[in-house]
């Protein structure tokens, strides 16, 4: 079980903490939301919960407890730039259909 990320997602990712001047590191995780049922979760992390499962990839912790770690065990987060547009792209192979919108997605 584990989960990654790119050394461009890395790269912002330091970045953000750097700048935001502490954590140790980067929650993933999902909730229900959206046409589709599950809405993906980031957020800066300052103290780990019990059940945190911890993964360092790049230099970079992932933090993710243990319920969404049932949803994106296996994903990727990669940071891209498409013309005018920026961000974080999970490239999850649980994903069993996603919304139009690209906002949910369904395992």
């Amino acid at each position: 079980m584990a989960v990654t990320l790119t050394e461009a997602a890395a790269a912002r990712v330091q970045h953000f903490l750097q700048n935001r001047g502490k954590g140790i590191g980067l929650r993933l995780g999902v909730k229900t939301s959206g046409c589709s049922g599950m809405a993906y979760v980031i957020e800066f992390v300052d103290d780990l919960n019990q059940d945190d499962k911890v993964f360092e990839d790049h230099g970079v912790k992932l933090i993710v407890d243990a319920k969404s770690l049932l949803y994106i065990d296996g994903t990727e987060l990669d940071f891209v730039k498409e013309g005018l547009n920026e961000g974080f792209q999970f490239n999850n192979p649980n994903v069993s259909d996603e919304c139009g919108c690209g906002e949910s997605f369904h395992v």
